[in-house]
C-alpha cells in the first residue's frame, strides 16, 4: 500500500470517527423531533381517540378548525395577551438593564439575581400569588379598592380583566429574563462611546436613543422573536390560574390551552394535531412579520 492509499484510509477512518461522535445528536433529533413532527402531521389527517385505530379523514380537521369559532376566539385571546405582555415587558426590561448598567448603581449582582428570580420561580407559586392578589371576593387588590371607596372588580369574571391579569403574570415572570439578556449586551458596548457622547454634550436620553438602541438592535431582534414565539404559546399561566374555569368567551382560553383541552381532555388527538399546525403557521407569520419590519427599518437607516 502506497502513501496516498494510507492517507486516504486514515482520512476515511477519521471521518467515520467524526460521524460516530456526532451521531448521538442526529439520532436524538430524529427520535424526539423529526419523527414526532411527521407523526403529528399524519395525526392531523386522521381521527383518533388515543386507543382505537386510526381513521384517515384527509383535511377534515383543518376544515373544521377554520370553521371553529372557539379556535378564532382562542387566537384572539392569545394575541391580546401577547401584545399586552410582550411590548411593556421588553420596554421595562431594556430600561431596567440600562439603569442597572449605570456606574452609580452598586451591587449589580444582587439586582440581576432579584430580577431573574421570578423566571425560575414555580408557576404554581406565581399563580397562587396572583390569585390571592386578584381574587374577586378576598383578593388584596379588591380589598384596597374598597379601602379607598372604589368598586371592586371581577378580575376572574370579566374577559378583558382576565387578559390583564394573565398579561401581568407573564410580564412579572419574563421581564427579568429579558433584562439579563439586555444587560449582557449593554456590557459589551465600548465605554469609549459613552465617554464620547458625554464630551459632545449628549444627554442620557440622547445617548440611550442614538448609541445604545442602534447597537442593541440584534439583541432586541432576538428578544422580540423569542418573546413572540413564547407569547403565542402561553399555556401554563391560564391553565394553572384559571383551571377548568377558562373558556374562549371568558378571555383566558389561549390557543395552546384550547389545543390541550381538545387533545387530552376530549381525546380528539387528530383535531388537536391540526390545531398545533395552525399554531405553527401563526408563529411563523408573526416571526416573519417582525423580521420584515426590523429589516425594513434597517434599510431606511442605511439609505
Amino acid at each position: 500500500m502506497n502513501k496516498k492509499q494510507k492517507r486516504s484510509s486514515v482520512s476515511k477512518s477519521q471521518e467515520r470517527t467524526a460521524y460516530v461522535f456526532i451521531s448521538p445528536f442526529y439520532l436524538l433529533f430524529i427520535a424526539f423531533s423529526l419523527i414526532p413532527i411527521i407523526f403529528s402531521f399524519v395525526l392531523a389527517l386522521s381521527k383518533w381517540d388515543g386507543i382505537g385505530n386510526f381513521q384517515y379523514i384527509g383535511f377534515e380537521n383543518f376544515s373544521r378548525m377554520l370553521q371553529d369559532m372557539n379556535f378564532w376566539r382562542s387566537i384572539w385571546n392569545t394575541l391580546i395577551i401577547w401584545v399586552m405582555s410582550t411590548v411593556p415587558q421588553l420596554v421595562f426590561a431594556l430600561g431596567l438593564a440600562y439603569i442597572t448598567n449605570l456606574k452609580i448603581i452598586k451591587h449589580k449582582s444582587f439586582y440581576k439575581i432579584a430580577y431573574f428570580l421570578p423566571y425560575i420561580t414555580s408557576v404554581v407559586a406565581v399563580a397562587l400569588i396572583f390569585s390571592s392578589l386578584f381574587g374577586t371576593d378576598y383578593g388584596l387588590i379588591n380589598a384596597f379598592l374598597k379601602l379607598i371607596h372604589l368598586e371592586p372588580k371581577g378580575w376572574m369574571n370579566d374577559p378583558m380583566l382576565v387578559r390583564v391579569v394573565l398579561s401581568l403574570m407573564v410580564m412579572w415572570r419574563f421581564t427579568g429574563y429579558n433584562m439579563v439578556i439586555y444587560l449582557a449586551g449593554l456590557q459589551k458596548i465600548p465605554l469609549d462611546l459613552y465617554e464620547a457622547s458625554t464630551i459632545d454634550g449628549a444627554s442620557t436620553f440622547q445617548t440611550f436613543r442614538h448609541i445604545i438602541v442602534p447597537l442593541m438592535k440584534p439583541i432586541i431582534f432576538f428578544t422580540v422573536i423569542m418573546s413572540t414565539i413564547g407569547g403565542l404559546q402561553i399555556f401554563t399561566e391560564p391553565q394553572v390560574l384559571l383551571g377548568t374555569n377558562s373558556s374562549p368567551e371568558g378571555g383566558g382560553m389561549t390557543l395552546v390551552l384550547y389545543l390541550y383541552n381538545q387533545a387530552f381532555l376530549k381525546r380528539n388527538f387528530g383535531y388537536g394535531a391540526a390545531l398545533s399546525w395552525g399554531l405553527v403557521v401563526l408563529i411563523g407569520f408573526f416571526s416573519a412579520l417582525n423580521a420584515i419590519v426590523i429589516n425594513g427599518r434597517k434599510k431606511k437607516e442605511l439609505e
